[in-house]
């Protein structure tokens, strides 16, 4: 039987309820002024667009987007040559939009929280998964492209 594990979009959802309760509970400080705060818009949009670009990318190779199964193909084109994470790279920069968004400072700490998160979760354990699947390929994708920027 296998067991249900909790894939990172439903991080991204929890962290983005979570920066939205901290900023209405725990504003600290406003650092943002009004209007400049509409440029996470723009954030929010690209963090979009570099997900869905990672996604086409993963159906072009007809391999998983899902952690923890096994992936059929190494993808290292596309978005894959500037960074080895985009989709988890699109997460934080939506939620750093999401944070510029509401103008404090305390979202910001959830951000953190989900980049060590994601970090020891998923990041760690997919890149073992692959360097045990692809071998010499792998590592020298590893070293020839950032994890996250």
């Amino acid at each position: 039987m296998k067991t249900k594990r909790l894939l990172p979009t439903t991080y991204l959802l929890i962290a983005m309820i979570v920066m939205v309760a901290m900023n209405f509970l725990f504003p600290v400080a406003m650092i943002i002024p009004p209007l400049w705060n509409l440029l996470g818009i723009l954030l929010v949009i690209l963090g979009i667009l570099i997900d869905l670009a990672a996604d086409r990318q993963f159906h072009r190779a007809s391999t998983t987007v899902k952690p923890f199964e096994e992936s059929n193909a190494l993808v290292t084109d596309g978005i894959f040559r500037i960074t080895r994470n985009p989709m988890y790279l699109g997460f934080v920069i939506v939620l750093i939009g999401i944070a510029i968004l509401l103008r404090s400072l305390s979202p910001y700490l959830v951000i953190i929280a989900f980049v060590i998160l994601i970090q020891r979760m998923f990041i760690t354990v997919e890149e073992h998964m692959l360097a045990e699947k692809f071998g010499e390929s792998w590592r020298v994708y590893q070293q020839s492209t950032r994890q996250w920027l």
